[in-house]
């Protein structure tokens, strides 16, 4: 241990893998397969959904309102927003982005049934995988399931459309149901909890299925409900650029099965510049909270966001987390739904002031950012500014924002696999250019 505690392997990480940053300037590197103005490089085509944020007019990138579209859907039609009466949208946006179009009533119920009956996982799966070396991040507990569950399917490797279709609707039906059995394992193994292993009953939608199963005496609103289905269609798709649909496709067009697929689409949602960025911009809030003293002083919470844009507070990185997207410019759609959601079910409770003081963040971010870069740059607020927020009013714990993401988005992920399958073709290779001039003579170990 002492020998290999003094041969530090590590100690030179940083200078064996530094590249000098003016070569990507030099040589064009679409660094992030990113352009220089910040829109994203063509890699491919997609019918399954349209991500909206700007428009290119002479060459030039001008900032637009957002807009977010499922198989031509308004993501904002899919959810009537204002209809009080409406109960569940998941289960239908996902039959949507999988089938291409929406059901009818009788295709819905179909669908939905389908998805109740794949509910049950494999016998002794959670005693042998789910509560044996739990690990602590959930995510991680996720994607080991789906890999293991790749060992209970005697057509794993086949490729067929029944089989891709089938796979997904599973996933799409138990990753809700082993993420809260993964949570409440983690909450015994770690935290001295107790664990709960509620049943899943039957009929119920996911968004109420998430919620029995999570909390000890499975009680529940229906606004609670809906909210949360709301959550989970807003994470459904987002286009086939973000980084797990991107990896998901990465992963297809190298035709690798379902279950490999879909892990790894979730350990780069685990990402903390991807979907884990949810825990950053909580992290943030409640800092602003605990030092701003009166959260409805404009100037003080400007103050405060200051402290942040200057890199003198939070985590030095001078990055007002919630703000700002890659695509969206004017507006995020998710967040304008969400935050007029969040307004509904903070009324009138102990969470109205915070959510008064976020929608402060919101509005004096771009000034700050501007008063102390000198820069303007178009900047909304994105989903996760409220998504947190939103999860918090919902007694949901921290530890389930990025795995709630997971079980949002699986339909979307399968939505570009199985275009990925169809349409791709050829395996995604980008190139990469070498910064070595010619070789290296080899000397040997003698002479080094």
């Amino acid at each position: 241990m002492a020998a290999e505690k003094n041969f530090k392997l590590y100690e030179n990480f940083r200078a064996v893998n530094s590249i000098d940053p003016k070569l990507y300037e030099e040589y064009d590197v679409k660094r992030g397969l990113r352009n220089a103005d910040g829109t994203g490089v063509v890699a491919g085509l997609t019918g399954v959904a349209n991500v909206h944020g700007y428009v290119i007019s002479d060459n030039e990138k001008m900032a637009d309102a957002g807009s977010l579209r499922f198989r031509g859907y308004e993501i904002g039609d899919l959810l009537d927003v204002d209809d009080r009466e409406r109960r569940f949208n998941f289960e239908e946006v996902a039959y949507l982005l999988l089938m291409g179009d929406l059901p009818t009533q009788e295709q819905l119920d179909c669908f939905i049934a389908t998805l109740d009956a794949h509910r049950e996982l494999p016998d002794g799966f959670t005693a042998s995988s789910i509560m044996r070396a739990t690990p602590h991040d959930i995510m991680n507990a996720l994607a080991r399931s789906v890999l293991l569950l790749y060992s209970y399917d005697e057509h794993a490797e086949d490729r067929d459309p029944e089989h891709e279709i089938t796979t997904a609707v599973s996933l799409i039906s138990r990753l809700p149901r082993i993420m809260v059995l993964a949570y409440h394992a983690a909450r015994a193994q770690f935290a001295n909890g107790s664990m709960i292993m509620h049943r899943f009953i039957p009929g119920q939608s996911t968004a109420e299925t998430i919620l029995s199963m999570l909390r000890p005496d499975r009680q529940f609103t229906q606004e609670e409900a809906r909210m949360l289905d709301i959550m989970l269609c807003l994470h459904a798709e987002h286009g086939g650029g973000n980084n797990s649909t991107f990896t998901t496709r990465v992963l297809t067009s190298a035709d690798t099965d379902a279950y490999s697929t879909y892990a790894a689409a979730i350990g780069s949602l685990k990402g903390r510049k991807h979907g884990g960025a949810n825990h950053q911009v909580r992290a943030m809030q409640k800092e602003v909270k605990e030092n701003v003293q009166d959260w409805e002083n404009d100037d003080e919470v400007a103050d405060y966001l200051g402290k942040i844009v200057r890199k003198e507070a939070y985590d030095g990185s001078g990055l007002v987390y919630g703000m700002g997207h890659a695509v969206y410019t004017v507006s995020d759609p998710r967040a304008v739904i969400l935050k007029r959601f969040a307004r509904r079910l903070a009324e009138g409770t102990e969470f109205e002031p915070e959510f008064h003081l976020l929608e402060s963040i919101e509005r004096l971010a771009p000034e700050v950012i501007l008063r102390e870069k000198g820069t303007k740059k178009d900047m909304c607020a994105n989903v996760d500014m409220y998504s947190g927020f939103v999860y918090t009013m919902l007694r949901i714990p921290e530890e389930l924002f990025t795995p709630l993401f997971a079980c949002g988005r699986m339909p979307g992920w399968a939505a570009h696999r199985f275009e990925e399958l169809v349409s791709g073709k050829r395996i995604i290779r980008p190139a990469y250019k070498t910064i070595r001039k010619g070789s290296r003579p080899y000397r040997p170990i003698a002479e080094r």
